[in-house]
């Protein structure tokens, strides 16, 4: 995934556990795709102290992804929903096996 992405995604799932100027500088580089440059002028600080707060908090991001899993769950989540969805759709307009339906029992219960 690309790293803008996901610390999007992450700055939107645990963003309150960061400083509101970390999440400030965080949503202005990432989100709203302002050079650091142009932060640090915003701001009346240094390019070098806008480069130190953003890789801060990203990495504080990563750090608690890598402890509560919450961005990979969902993603996971959201790959098992739309396999079921196509098989669904595959199959649709036949009648089911028992087989085709122990098989999406199967991926519904992952989802629990």
């Amino acid at each position: 995934m690309e790293e803008k992405i996901k610390i999007s995604i992450l700055c939107q799932i645990y963003g309150k556990l960061l400083t509101e100027k970390q999440l400030e500088f965080l949503e202005d580089y990432y989100n709203n795709d302002l050079s650091l440059s142009e932060i640090a002028e915003n701001n009346q600080i240094t390019r070098q102290a806008v480069n130190d707060v953003i890789n801060k908090a990203k990495n504080k991001l990563i750090e608690i992804e890598e402890k509560l899993l919450f961005m990979e769950k969902t993603l996971n989540q959201e790959t098992v929903i739309e396999n079921i969805i196509k098989n669904i759709e595959k199959l649709e307009n036949k009648t089911l096996e028992k087989t085709q339906i122990e098989q999406i029992t199967k991926k519904l219960k992952q989802l629990i």
